[in-house]
């Protein structure tokens, strides 16, 4: 039971810093907050996300690509333009990466006021740590996994970010229903989102790219949106006008 809960927080805790700061803020700025709660949400991000920390400057960056030519060529991630899973995500690391390192010759628009805190872009992008968060999941698996199948869960700790991001920029765009007709392939993966925390309504987040809520329909649950009501409450972060809106 130790290893499930282990497992289970590190899941939702990794998502949590994936849709909430690098998605919602990071890429989309549906809300604001200041300098100080920036590096706040920075360090637990590096803390979640752990070996497979996601730098929110490129994040922010391939993320506003994705929605400016979802499903052509020039889209970082679509299934359309890669000949399976592994080539998708091959191609995404390579965009990563080239963002990453400044060695891109993307439009400054895309990158305008997307956060940037170097010293933990460069924290969480050293290979050390990375290996180091690695070993610590290991070191708690050997500690307290009391059968060899557990361990058959490692590899997803020490990739959790990229797992996230296929599971949406893969299986959402080729699986799910459709509650509105976009100029993409972006699907509602599931009915009730309880394992992506908002993420697989991405049909919705497709055509309404600015709106803080990921969920729509009745049914339609985006659990990641209350902790943006709280945290706005509590004036932790700022949400834009308008933005909780119902559409249907």
């Amino acid at each position: 039971m130790i290893i499930l809960a282990f497992f289970i927080a590190h899941w939702y805790l990794s998502l949590f810093a994936q849709t909430f700061f690098l998605h919602r803020y990071a890429a989309h700025k549906m809300f604001t907050m200041s300098p100080f709660m920036e590096k706040v949400f920075y360090t637990l991000t590096f803390i979640f996300q752990g070996s497979s920390f996601l730098s929110p400057y490129a994040y922010g960056v391939m993320h506003r690509l994705h929605h400016a030519h979802a499903d052509t060529e020039q889209d970082p991630h679509s299934p359309s333009f890669t000949a399976n899973l592994f080539d998708m995500m091959w191609k995404t690391k390579n965009y990563y990466n080239n963002i990453l390192h400044r060695e891109d010759d993307i439009e400054d628009k895309f990158k305008k006021n997307v956060p940037h805190w170097p010293f933990m872009e460069k924290l969480g992008d050293n290979w050390l740590i990375r290996i180091g968060w690695g070993v610590a999941y290991t070191l708690f698996y050997i500690q307290f996994a009391n059968h060899w199948a557990w361990f058959l869960l490692l590899p997803i700790h020490w990739l959790m970010g990229p797992v996230h991001g296929v599971i949406i920029n893969w299986y959402a765009h080729k699986y799910g229903y459709r509650n509105f007709d976009v100029n993409d392939t972006a699907r509602n993966l599931l009915p009730v989102d309880f394992l992506m925390m908002g993420e697989s309504y991405h049909n919705n987040h497709h055509k309404f790219g600015g709106r803080a809520n990921f969920g729509i329909k009745w049914h339609e649950f985006d659990p990641t949106y209350p902790f943006i009501k709280m945290l706005n409450a509590l004036k932790l972060i700022k949400l834009k006008p308008n933005n909780d809106l119902n559409y249907m």
